[in-house]
């Protein structure tokens, strides 16, 4: 019943826009996993060179590379990680006290509102950053379960084990990437979501922003260009 009464004190553009905003979370996310044949987005057409990592892999005799590599992208993960966790607290701090918030809309003419329908406004993006921080330490883990699943590769590429382990150290990195990105999805929505708090048009406008930058970078992008092009091998 709460639930309800907090919600009332919305308007129904702003509910519209919610629900524009969580769609279009959810619906770009599905896309860019889940894309076709025709047009793969770069999420897919790199899950292809991480299993072809994995094989050269067994191959090669020394594999400092290769643990660099991998310590590398757990380093990226553990950073935005630790990025969402303080910008969680940031976001609660403000939840716990609206009044700067208020005097900035005051500033800005936006129309007055109780400080329950700010506190609602920021927890939607306390959504977003806590969806993003589970989404990277999960990365983090997987990464970690990837690096121990390498390690157990035979350095003797005839060994019948090496083959099988490095694919499951490559579906294994597949994974953590695709849950990587999952949160950095979720971060450029916490950052949209934060124009919540100039109306329900300004949310809207954000989400058609954020929806068009990752569908670009997923799909029409530059380096999607340069890693689906021909190789001289193919």
């Amino acid at each position: 019943m709460d639930v309800l009464i907090n919600f009332s004190l919305l308007h129904t553009l702003d509910l519209v826009a919610l629900a524009a905003l969580l769609l279009c979370w959810a619906g770009i996310g599905w896309w860019i996993e889940n894309p076709g044949t025709q047009r793969p987005s770069v999420t897919v057409l790199m899950a292809e060179y991480r299993r072809e990592w994995m094989r050269q892999f067994v191959a090669r005799d020394v594999r400092i590379f290769d643990s660099q590599i991998l310590a590398s992208l757990r380093q990226g993960t553990s950073f935005f990680a630790s990025t969402c966790l303080l910008a969680v607290g940031g976001v609660l701090a403000l939840v716990g006290n609206t009044a700067p918030l208020e005097d900035v809309a005051e500033e800005l003419t936006v129309s007055q509102a109780p400080a329950l329908v700010w506190q609602i406004k920021l927890m939607l993006v306390a959504f977003f950053l806590g969806h993003a921080f589970l989404k990277f330490v999960w990365a983090n883990r997987i990464f970690g379960y990837c690096a121990v699943i390498m390690g157990a590769v035979p350095n003797d590429p005839t060994d019948p084990r090496a083959l099988d382990r490095a694919a499951k150290a490559g579906e294994l990195n597949i994974r953590a990437a695709w849950n990587f990105n999952r949160g950095l999805r979720s971060m450029y929505f916490a950052l949209g979501s934060t124009a919540w708090l100039l109306g329900p048009i300004a949310l809207l406008v954000a989400t058609a922003i954020v929806f068009g930058l990752l569908w670009t970078r997923e799909f029409a992008s530059v380096p999607r260009e340069v890693i689906s092009a021909p190789e001289g091998g193919a």
